[in-house]
């Protein structure tokens, strides 16, 4: 295969649209439930995990986007600098979307070479 363009989308080298997912988590003793729509780690994701200063929130930001296409979140609202008093994300909430951007990344996926 020539390294063109046409070839690497009939491939699947681009991280695509983003993929709706409804994710749960517990805050404040009681159990929440929203839609996220999550990009697949992707170059975008890559830069953030080397010039972030948090590369976890990096990734939150990146990959966790609005039905709008949009991220929510800035690096500051997950890690609290963006409001004190608001501090940062629940562990919950991060856990999850830790967990559903893995998911639609095919981290969980065990890679064997035939």
């Amino acid at each position: 295969m020539a390294l063109n363009i046409a070839d690497l989308e009939k491939t699947g080298a681009f991280s695509g649209a983003p993929v709706e997912k409804e994710i749960t988590w517990e805050s404040g003793g009681e159990e929440h439930t929203a839609t996220v729509f999550v990009r697949p780690l992707s170059y975008a994701a890559a830069v953030s995990d080397v010039t972030s200063k948090d590369a976890i929130a990096g990734r939150i930001a990146v990959s966790i986007l609005d039905d709008d296409g949009k991220p929510v979140f800035k690096i500051g609202d997950i890690t609290g600098e963006s409001n004190p008093e608001r501090g940062p994300l629940c562990r919950s909430l991060t856990m999850e979307l830790l967990r559903v951007i893995g998911e639609v990344s095919g981290l969980a996926e065990k890679k064997t070479k035939s």
